[in-house]
C-alpha cells in the first residue's frame, strides 16, 4: 500500500507549534525527529545513559527537526494535505507578523509531501529505539530487544506502534521521574490518572511501581488499542484500565496522581478540568512543556487553583508538579 508522508521542517520552537496545530485538526499519530535528542544522549548527562551508540546515529546532528504524519494515498487525503500546507504557511505568516512575539523563531516551516511504501516507514523508527534506564530502578525496553535486568530494576516493555511514548524523550522521562518521586509513599493506595496516555507507558509504569488503580484516558482510537496491548504485555491489566475519552466530558474518576504529558497549550487548557479529578492532597504532574513556556504554563496552572510544588528541567523541556492551594 502507498502512503503519503506529510513532513514539516521547523525549529524546536516550531515543532511544538506544528504539533499543536496538527493535534487541533485531529491528527494525533505523529513522528517527531529531533536530532538534539540524540545529541543529549551523546552528551551522557546521566551515569546510566547508553554505553554504546552506533556510528550511523552520530551523523547529521545539525539537521532540522521535523514532524511527520502519514495518510493513505487517496484523492481525499491529498486534498487534506494541501489544506495542511496552507495552515503551516499561515502559521509562518503569523510568526512573521509578531503574533507570537518578536523573539520567537519557528524555523523554515517548510511543508512537503512524500509518497512512500508501507514498509519504508512503518518499522524504520525501531532502529533507534533501544533499552534505556530512565531512573535508578526503571528500565524501558522495546518488545523486540533483549535486556538482562539487574537486581532491583523494574523493566517496562513497550511497543508504541504509532502512538506517542517510548520513554526516551525528555518529556516522558521527566514524568516518569516525578511519578516515582510522588508515588513513593503508600504507593499501593495511590490512584493514578494518565491524561492522553498514548502508548500507555506512564500508566504501566505506575502499576509496575505499585499502584493498584490506574486509569489511562486517550482520545485516539488507535492509541487506545496500542495502550491496551502494552498493558497486557506487561501483565498489569488487573491494575490498569485504558479508555477512549476526553477528560472534560463525562469522566467520573478522582486520583491521587494526575499526569498529563501533552503540549503546553493543552496543559493550560486542561488544568481546570484536572482540579475536578484530583484528590485534595493529590499532585498534578504535567510535561511536554518547553522551558521558555514554563512561566506561562505555571500561571495557567496557578489560575486553575493550584500551587507549584516544583519544576524540573531536562534540556529545553520541563515538567511541573503542582498541588491544590488549600491542601
Amino acid at each position: 500500500m502507498k502512503y503519503i508522508e506529510f513532513r514539516v521542517h521547523a525549529s524546536r520552537q516550531g515543532i511544538e507549534q506544528v504539533t499543536t496545530l496538527l493535534m487541533m485538526k485531529g491528527i494525533t499519530e505523529l513522528s517527531i525527529n529531533d536530532p538534539a535528542d540524540m545529541e543529549d544522549i551523546l552528551n551522557k548527562k546521566h551515569e546510566y545513559d547508553w554505553d554504546y551508540i552506533e556510528d550511523n546515529l552520530k551523523t547529521d546532528l545539525d539537521r532540522e527537526p521535523t514532524v511527520s504524519c502519514y495518510f493513505e494515498d487517496t484523492p481525499e487525503n491529498r486534498e487534506k494535505i494541501q489544506q495542511l500546507k496552507i495552515a503551516v504557511m499561515m502559521l509562518k505568516s503569523s510568526e512573521l507578523e509578531g503574533k507570537y512575539g518578536w523573539d520567537v523563531d519557528f524555523g523554515r516551516l517548510y511543508a512537503e509531501d512524500i509518497t512512500v511504501d508501507d514498509e519504508d516507514w512503518k518499522d524504520k523508527w525501531k532502529e533507534n529505539f533501544k533499552p534505556v534506564k530512565i531512573t535508578d530502578t526503571l528500565v524501558v525496553k522495546p518488545t523486540w530487544e533483549n535486556y538482562n535486568a539487574s537486581e532491583g530494576e523494574i523493566v517496562l516493555q513497550i511497543d508504541p506502534g504509532m502512538a506517542f511514548g517510548t520513554g526516551t524523550h525528555e518529556t516522558t522521562s521527566l514524568c516518569l521521574k516525578l511519578m516515582e518521586k510522588y508515588m513513593s509513599d503508600a504507593v499501593s493506595e495511590k490512584k493514578v490518572l494518565d491524561v492522553g496516555c498514548g502508548s500507555g507507558i506512564l500508566s504501566i509504569a505506575a502499576a509496575l511501581q505499585g499502584s493498584r488503580d490506574v486509569l489511562g484516558i486517550e482520545i485516539d482510537e488507535d492509541a487506545v488499542r496500542v495502550a491496551i496491548e502494552n498493558v497486557e504485555l506487561n501483565k498489569v491489566q488487573d491494575a490498569v484500565k485504558v479508555i477512549q475519552g476526553d477528560l472534560t466530558k463525562g469522566i467520573a474518576y478522582k486520583a491521587d496522581i494526575v499526569v498529563a504529558n501533552l503540549m503546553a497549550d493543552l496543559v493550560m487548557t486542561l488544568a481546570g478540568s484536572v482540579m475536578e479529578h484530583m484528590e485534595d492532597d493529590g499532585v498534578f504532574i504535567s510535561s511536554g512543556i518547553l522551558v521558555e513556556k514554563k512561566d506561562k504554563v505555571s500561571e495557567a496552572i496557578i489560575a486553575a487553583g493550584f500551587e507549584i510544588i516544583e519544576i524540573v528541567e531536562d534540556g529545553e523541556w520541563c515538567a511541573i508538579a503542582a498541588g491544590r492551594k488549600d491542601r
